[in-house]
């Protein structure tokens, strides 16, 4: 390791540059002095890492983790970047300087490191959920309309060619009007009870900058570095990990806005834990000419019954192939779908049939289309105008399991009608300190 191994916590902590840091100056324009955008990435390990090397081309003028080992990893990689451990920090000391944030922490932080770049007018590329609460949702696609940024949620796969021929085949009519989708996927997280030990939090983390605005508690291994996703308090269970991926495609296939009405069940509501297995029903109205729609999902094992019916004439192995995915039911037969495969069904009826003209242009990479749309004001593919919505009907579900009834959903207002219980999970209290 190079200058790396001369930074000190102490200067992570405190948010100094590296030993080896340039001066850096003042920005009278909107891109540096050779057309790459000034940013600051906030999170740098796991999906950070990889949205970091994903605008690694830029300019990376500031890293923020809260685990010490992140950021030394990757200020070897960037050594000319200021590096800090408390986003708020490096918005103060370094956001007239930057163009745009990337928000890689878990779910729990999105929205107060988004909301804070954005409200100073930075470009923004945020994980998927985009948000851990319906509110925080609502409040970046208001801050992204307001101030004009250039958006982007981190659904990667939306950029995959798979993705752009389904929608083209499902808008082309080639199974008929669609009124029913089914969603899938194989993820459990859950069903734990909080831990009644209580280790010593490691010396290359900050333990109450993680924590953020969620409430205070004692560290503990299962919370950090990757089961955040079990618990309330962080994460949104396997719903928040994979239905923002998988329930995009029906989402842009059939351009689904708002549901009316969410309904959900699974095991026994635990007061901090995400559940291990979780089945939600959407109902959509009519959009324009498309009929309304029921989108259902499911987590944990589970699967549509009339998977299994339609995939039984292809055998055991297709079937092992299909474990979670996409099917879409319409009038003249179905399409099932996943990242990479896609299949038409009776596959006796559809022998032959050849798919529509290719009509949706190619990705030029899902983290460069938000680097152009920094620069050019061109838009992006999941904008939080549409992945926030998008977001906002899969938190929903995990508000209609919260709360055991079946909601009627009215979007404007955001709320619940029939369920002021509701409210209490569609938005969320900040611990002193943090805010939205």
């Amino acid at each position: 390791m190079t200058g790396a191994k001369h930074i000190t916590r102490r200067k992570l902590l405190a948010g100094s540059a590296a030993a080896s840091v340039a001066v850096l100056a003042g920005r009278a324009g909107a891109l540096s002095y050779d057309g790459r955008l000034d940013l600051a990435v906030v999170g740098v390990g796991g999906r950070g890492a990889a949205n970091l090397k994903g605008v690694a081309r830029e300019n990376i003028l500031a890293l923020c983790d809260v685990d010490e080992r992140n950021l030394i990893a990757a200020s070897a990689r960037h050594p000319r970047a200021r590096l800090f451990a408390d986003f708020r920090r490096m918005l103060d000391q370094v956001g007239r300087e930057i163009d745009a944030v990337v928000v890689s922490t878990p779910d729990h932080t999105h929205a107060p490191a988004a909301a804070a770049a954005m409200r100073m007018g930075k470009h923004c590329y945020c994980e998927k959920p985009l948000t851990h609460s319906l509110n925080e949702c609502r409040t970046l696609i208001e801050l992204a309309a307001k101030h004009k940024l250039a958006t982007q949620m981190g659904t990667q796969i939306h950029a995959g060619p798979n993705y752009r021929r389904v929608v083209e085949a499902v808008q082309a009519g080639l199974i008929g009007p669609v009124r029913e989708v089914h969603v899938w996927h194989t993820v459990s997280y859950g069903g734990m009870d909080r831990p009644k030990d209580t280790p010593p939090v490691p010396k290359h983390l900050s333990w109450d900058l993680w924590l953020g605005p969620a409430p205070r508690r004692p560290y503990h291994r299962c919370y950090v570095p990757k089961w955040w996703r079990n618990w309330w308090d962080f994460g949104c269970g396997g719903l928040g990990d994979f239905g923002c991926h998988y329930m995009d495609l029906p989402f842009w296939a059939l351009k689904l806005r708002h549901p009316t009405s969410v309904e959900a069940d699974g095991p026994p509501v635990h007061p901090e834990s995400t559940p291990k297995s979780l089945q939600v029903r959407y109902e959509f109205p009519a959009r324009g000419k498309l009929p309304p729609v029921r989108l259902t999902w499911y987590d944990g094992g589970r699967q549509p019954k009339m998977l299994a019916k339609v995939l039984e004439p292809l055998g055991p192995e297709v079937a092992k192939r299909w474990r979670s995915g996409v099917l879409f039911v319409g009038s003249k037969g179905m399409m099932l779908a996943n990242y990479s495969n896609r299949m038409l069904l009776p596959v006796e009826k559809f022998a032959g049939v050849e798919l529509p003209a290719e009509t949706i242009p190619a990705s030029i990479g899902h983290h460069a289309e938000w680097v152009r749309a920094c620069k050019t004001g061109e838009a992006t593919t999941c904008n939080f105008d549409y992945s926030g919505t998008l977001a906002e009907a899969v938190l929903l579900g995990n508000v209609a399991y919260r709360t055991g009834e079946k909601l009627a959903w009215d979007f404007k207002a955001m709320k619940a009608t029939n369920c002021a219980e509701a409210d209490r999970y569609i938005r969320r209290d900040y611990r002193k300190g943090w805010r939205l």
